[in-house]
């Protein structure tokens, strides 16, 4: 048995998908309610059950499940806006931490979630080499309530019995639930079906012209590939980046949408709201070195590519993982 927290989401339940594709059905998301909700459509056609949240906890605490092999953690919030700490803490930091003890305690494989929130401003570079961990400085809420998982689990030596995917900007199939959280990919596409042109934020670094900004894109697949490449090759722990290694622009990112719609950039460059001016990362490259050291052989599609899959085979289609 394979347990996915937040297995109805966006990389949940596309990993569902994937194990489902490979043969193994008995899967047990847990979310919270998606009845009736914009979630639920991730799951149709899926071969899974379903458990509530908290519900999961009061089961997972009397250890009902003796033939778990595996548990996947996507289960958080990753609103990288959201403002009250208590609710980041309870959720992505001390539930992680149960889930955490329970695997370690139960010799059953762990998979979770981390960010490249954690990283901030990218001061000191987007190693994930432990030994950095005390001096990265996140600038939101949100990273610091991620780093902070990140830190106990090297701090109680846990970093050599679970793994984490630190993801950098991911995008794709299944993602239409998340709001003002989806993908540029998402969102610049209704964009353009609507009024024909695609919406930047201006820069307020003299370093960076307007949508010259850069960030490190992953498609969803290739984040899934590696992801089922480490839970096929257990031996293989730590804290990993989950990224393409390459920086890219926002124009280069709303080029390759315009071109997998077949028509021309008409970019419009706008404020940035002030909530978001003081957290915004203006650049984010994952250093895979310790990636690639691990063994993990993941090729990680061009920008072009993935977005044209994803723009051709699912948006314009309106298909789901």
């Amino acid at each position: 048995m394979v347990i996915i927290t937040g297995g109805a989401g966006f990389i949940g339940s596309a990993l569902l998908s994937k194990l489902n594709a490979r043969g193994e059905k008995d899967i047990l998301v847990v979310d919270q309610k998606i009845k009736g909700s914009p979630k639920e459509r991730n799951l149709a056609g899926k071969h899974y059950s379903y458990l509530e949240s908290d519900e999961f906890l009061k089961r997972l605490a009397k250890n009902e499940w003796k033939n778990l092999k595996a548990i996947f953690h996507l289960g958080a919030c990753s609103d990288t806006t959201e403002k009250n700490t208590d609710y980041l803490r309870k959720n992505n930091t001390e539930y992680s931490k149960i889930l955490a003890e329970f695997a370690v305690k139960n010799n059953i494989y762990l998979a979770y979630a981390s960010s490249a929130a954690v990283y901030g401003d990218g001061a000191i570079g987007f190693s994930d080499e432990d030994r950095l961990n005390e001096r990265l400085r996140p600038l939101n809420p949100y990273g610091r309530s991620k780093l902070d998982f990140d830190r106990w689990a090297i701090e109680n030596g846990l970093e050599k019995k679970i793994t984490g995917f630190r993801y950098f900007n991911v995008y794709g199939p299944n993602e239409t639930h998340k709001g003002h959280m989806r993908s540029l990919v998402h969102k610049g596409f209704e964009q353009i079906r609507s009024t024909g042109r695609l919406r930047l934020f201006k820069s307020y670094r003299r370093e960076y012209p307007d949508g010259g900004q850069k960030r490190d894109f992953v498609y969803v697949k290739d984040a899934l590939d590696a992801m089922l490449w480490f839970y096929d090759h257990p031996g293989v722990k730590g804290i990993y980046n989950l990224g393409s290694g390459r920086a890219q622009t926002w124009n280069e990112l709303a080029a390759a949408i315009f071109k997998s719609l077949g028509k021309k950039p008409s970019v419009e460059y706008i404020e940035m709201p002030d909530d978001i001016k003081g957290q915004y990362q203006y650049f984010t490259e994952a250093d895979l070195t310790k990636f690639r050291k691990a063994g993990c052989p993941t090729r990680f599609q061009k920008l072009d590519e993935g977005v044209g899959d994803y723009v051709r085979n699912y948006l314009l289609k309106e298909n789901y993982l």
